[in-house]
């Protein structure tokens, strides 16, 4: 069986973006927009993919650093795409197999069409085969032209068409599998005898046809999967697209989305049976949640892990954090990175965490920070309640044990150490250790001064 490589052209800077970021670089559904034709080709088993890189080449890099199966060939010059193809045969050298080349601003083509095409080009005992698709209204697009018995005469692109040419509906998706060895060849041959003065890739299906050999064409099914990205207008529309696969994969596999259309999960987020997830919830950051858990509308969590059974109420915010089962958080909490919740913990409205790992059990109901702490088993945490971690200079822990109960508006100032089963009386500021199983109470003894209002009156 023949290898499968990949080549994809990322070299263009996308000017209609308007964007001071290279267009292949703009994100999409959680990935860079390149990412996801990297995505199909590896699917249908490309054991290499060359990206042809030019503006910001060092942005793509890095994004694809340590990645074994992706090489790069830069374009210093975006001369075209027959040019682009060629600047990529030094690193496909010596390879013999089948050729896909995709676009990085083409980022909806799926997997399944790709591996449908190839079976179909081995089919026909193609050379070359070219995606295509009918569009009502092709402005813009390469015509495809046909012999009789259907197989591919050569790509017209629109400014250099007849009217008659214009008049076909059927378009060019710029996406081929070709045989490599044809390929390299072919791509040698390329001319830029046109209007554009470029060298374009479509000139090797004259070539195949010049030389006797089959070049055919396979339709995509839905055109949504061709459709190029060239201004923000379009970003959006794919993002649409995107959100929808993702979603309905999801609500297949077993979760409920009460309204898919406002509801925004990235690539990579996955979400166990059961779980129901609300309008205007943002997943994204490679998040994992769990079964029977409930997200409450307008949840924003990113890079998190989420066990069963855990409800994240409206309007919280959480990243980077772990929660176990049962959890309970929000509404308004916000969980900043390093924050761990052991099991049926519950954070309350407007409560934030940060670097803070609570014990199972333990709560912190309403209007608390929790900073660079760490709270064992069964804690109370009362409303108002603060850990003084930052002294201007450094950070510092507090260390709250079993059973502890704080009372409301406790100031801990940390370093500090708060021994098993004690209690924190309310208003009090802590600013040494509490041994195990005291009263800590720390307030400025209260004066009345009967009177006081009515002389002041007078």
């Amino acid at each position: 069986m023949a290898e499968i490589a990949a080549v994809i052209l990322a070299a263009g800077k996308g000017t209609r973006m308007k964007s001071e970021l290279v267009k292949v670089m703009h994100p999409l559904g959680g990935e860079p927009m390149v990412a996801w034709p990297v995505q199909a080709a590896r699917a249908v088993g490309a054991v290499q993919s060359v990206l042809v890189i030019g503006h910001q080449s060092d942005k793509v890099r890095d994004y694809f650093a340590g990645a074994a199966d992706i090489s790069f060939a830069v374009q210093d010059e975006q001369l075209g795409t027959g040019h682009a193809v060629a600047c990529a045969s030094q690193a496909l050298q010596g390879f013999s197999g089948q050729v896909f080349i995709l676009c990085g601003d083409v980022p909806l083509i799926k997997s399944e069409t790709l591996q449908a095409m190839l079976a179909y080009h081995k089919s026909r005992g193609s050379v070359l085969t070219v995606l295509t698709t009918h569009l009502e209204t092709p402005y813009g697009y390469g015509r495809v032209v046909k012999r009789e018995a259907g197989r591919v005469l050569r790509i017209v692109e629109e400014k250099d068409a007849s009217d008659e040419e214009r008049s076909i509906t059927e378009v060019n998706a710029g996406i081929y599998c070709v045989d490599a060895p044809f390929l390299f060849d072919a791509v040698t041959t390329i001319a830029n005898d046109n209007a554009q003065g470029e060298y374009y890739l479509t000139d090797i299906v004259k070539t195949a046809a010049d030389r006797g050999l089959i070049c055919v064409s396979f339709m995509a099914r839905e055109p949504a999967e061709v459709m190029g990205v060239n201004d923000r207008v379009q970003l959006a529309t794919a993002g649409r697209v995107l959100r929808q696969r993702i979603n309905e994969a999801l609500m297949l596999g077993g979760v409920t989305i009460i309204d898919p259309a406002t509801t925004y999960i990235e690539q990579g987020v996955t979400v166990g049976r059961d779980t129901v997830i609300s309008p205007n919830v943002h997943l994204g950051g490679r998040t994992a949640i769990g079964a029977n858990c409930t997200i409450e509308p307008g949840a924003v969590i990113s890079g998190c892990t989420i066990g069963n059974g855990v409800t994240i109420k409206a309007g919280s915010v959480l990243t980077d954090a772990l929660l176990h089962d049962e959890v309970s958080v929000g509404p308004m909490a916000h969980l900043r990175p390093g924050t761990e919740l052991k099991a049926h913990v519950k954070i309350g409205n407007f409560v934030e965490t940060k670097k803070t790992v609570m014990g199972e059990g333990s709560k912190a109901s309403h209007l608390t920070y929790l900073g660079d702490a760490t709270i064992g088993r069964e804690v109370n945490i009362g409303c108002g309640t603060i850990t003084c971690n930052y002294d201007g200079v450094n950070k510092h822990r507090t260390v709250i044990e079993d059973g502890v109960f704080v009372g409301s508006d406790v100031q801990l100032v940390a370093p500090v150490t708060v021994g098993r089963n004690s209690l924190i009386a309310a208003g009090t500021t802590v600013t040494k250790d509490v041994p195990a199983d005291a009263l800590a109470i720390a307030r400025t003894p209260q004066v009345n001064k009967e009177g006081w209002k009515l002389k002041k009156r007078d």
